[in-house]
């Protein structure tokens, strides 16, 4: 089973293995990602990317950021078929059925080509703690897995809750909630902590109309969700799911296949996991569909309630639909195979359910047509990022827009990696626009550098960019500008070459402070993150040593 697994992978991912770094929209990866304040949830933006950024700043000093990428995509695609082969039981119809299915779904797709991994390693390790909250019904005990299942499927809010909720829905008893309780908590501390203190940070009220669960092509957008698809955004969608006879066959052969599996699936996980499943799945699907149902709702939500901003894009939370609809799909192939005579018969319906998600999007294969290939930073990039050093104020990238989409990325669009790759902290304009519409952001500083770019003279504007916090202005002049998002500003130029400048601003910068009580809020947070971290490796290590002197001697 690993060898399909890793096949099915690897023909999804196609050339994002080869060299350079897979760079798609939010996805990106640069060589050595400096861990900055802003990564621990000291900045002044609310963060999004909190523990996900701090643990890749660190990780990547054991492995280069290239193969510490390609790993974590990998990685991700086989652990999440291997889970789903084991949730599916012990056939091996039903096996090779789950992995095809769990993998080669419109959301591992559209989630890959968005650039959202942290999400796909929570889709990964969903059907993992699925079968440790089986475990743990039977075992209290804390598995020497289960701290590592929840620290990478943690690594967002949204994906943190999810992996929170498949556990406790799953595995929770009088004897394991206590302790349960406890692992979510100390997986999620940062991200909480971080969000708690940013409550006066909004998202946009217009979030609800603008990222909810959508149609793909003619396919109304709740038979979409029920194949896991349905993503806000049209420009990830792969060309199969705009046909309508695709999708919506495979719509209902799933649901054939799923009626067919239920009541054996059910006998084999009993009553209480069925439940639970069923329940995580109707959630799931429930949260998609009110994004489109009721986006007014869902953006009120977010405009208004703290933490409601998890709720905007209804679609994220599909991943958990996958779990049950893997194992109800698996199920019901092997129940047809039982149904055959003869061994031919079996190998053919055992073949058709492998390959069936595989025909039904066929260009998903081989990093979706090719559109997956990697590319790499250009020479001058790191002769500014040399030159700049680490730096103790922050840093303003020109054009203040996000999305590029540079030549040397295959004109492939991106989040601009340019203050990611060079190494003080930095301000970007997280606002977003979407079919003309321009979503606000959450960052409080982003309209004061508008407006300090608006300003009529040069020296002016370095001096209110100063008074920001703002120690550095980057030009990448290969970037289409506009007026409103670039100007010059006055300091002293230290690089020119390849496309960019770097001017370091002479007017005295404004450091920003951050209160004592967040430093030790958000040290409390992590201790609690690297407790869990340091418990699973001291559980591990007790189990191998367990095993060890358990195992019968030779004689």
């Amino acid at each position: 089973m690993p060898a399909w697994a890793i096949a099915v992978a690897a023909l999804v991912l196609g050339p994002a293995l080869g060299p350079g770094y897979l760079l798609t929209y939010d996805m990106v990866w640069v060589p050595d990602l400096a861990l900055r304040p802003d990564f621990l949830g000291l900045g002044s933006a609310l963060p999004r990317a909190v523990p996900s950024d701090a643990v890749v700043a660190v990780l990547d000093e054991v492995l280069p950021g290239m193969l510490l990428q390609k790993v974590v995509l990998v990685g991700a695609l086989v652990v999440g078929g291997l889970g789903a082969a084991r949730l599916a039981g012990r056939a091996t119809a039903a096996r090779l059925v789950a992995v095809g299915v769990y993998v080669w779904s419109p959301y591992v797709v559209e989630r890959l080509w968005i650039g959202h991994w942290p999400l796909l390693l929570c889709w990964a390790v969903l059907p993992w703690l699925v079968a440790e909250g089986i475990r743990l019904r039977a075992d209290p005990r804390i598995g020497a897995a289960l701290p590592f299942l929840l620290l990478a499927g943690s690594l967002s809010a949204n994906a943190g809750l999810m992996a929170a909720t498949a556990l406790l829905a799953v595995g929770a008893t009088r004897a394991t909630v206590p302790r349960l309780l406890g692992l979510v908590v100390a997986a999620n501390a940062p991200w909480v902590v971080a969000g708690l203190l940013h409550l006066d940070t909004a998202t946009s009220n217009a979030a609800g109309a603008v990222f909810g669960l959508d149609a793909e092509g003619p396919l109304p957008a709740p038979l979409a969700a029920l194949t896991l698809g349905g993503i806000w955004n049209a420009e990830v969608v792969p060309s199969s799911r705009e046909l309508l006879v695709l999708p919506l066959v495979l719509t209902l052969s799933y649901a054939a296949l799923a009626a067919i599996g239920a009541r054996p699936l059910a006998r084999r996980l009993g009553g209480r996991v069925t439940i639970a499943l069923v329940g995580l799945w109707a959630a799931g699907y429930l949260v998609a569909v009110l994004s489109w149902a009721s986006p007014d709702t869902v953006g009120w939500l977010a405009g208004h309630v703290p933490g409601g901003g998890l709720l905007r894009d209804g679609t994220r939370s599909l991943a958990l639909c996958a779990p049950l609809t893997a194992a109800l799909v698996a199920a019901g192939v092997q129940r047809c195979v039982e149904w055959c005579a003869h061994r031919a018969a079996k190998l053919l319906v055992m073949a058709a359910g492998a390959l069936l998600p595989l025909a039904f999007m066929p260009d998903a294969a081989w990093g979706i047509g090719g559109r997956l290939e990697p590319a790499d930073y250009p020479a001058a990039w790191a002769a500014a990022r040399a030159t700049l050093g680490d730096g103790r104020a922050d840093l303003l990238v020109l054009p203040f827009t996000s999305y590029r989409a540079p030549a040397w990325n295959h004109d492939g669009k991106v989040l601009d990696p340019l203050p990611r790759y060079l190494r003080p902290d930095y301000v970007v304009n997280d606002q977003l626009v979407v079919d003309g519409r321009v979503i606000a952001g959450e960052d409080p500083r982003v309209p004061d550098v508008l407006a300090a770019l608006a300003l009529p003279d040069a020296d002016d504007r370095a001096a209110a960019l100063a008074q920001l916090g703002i120690g550095a202005v980057v030009r990448d002049r290969t970037v289409p500008t506009t007026r409103a998002s670039d100007a010059a500003v006055g300091g002293t130029a230290v690089f020119d070459g390849g496309g960019l400048d770097v001017v370091v601003l002479d007017a005295p910068v404004h450091e920003r402070q951050v209160p004592a009580g967040w430093l030790v809020a958000l040290g409390l947070a992590w201790a609690a993150f690297l407790g869990l971290a340091g418990f699973g490796v001291w559980n591990g290590g007790r189990a191998i040593s367990s095993r060890m002197r358990t195992r019968p001697g030779p004689g």
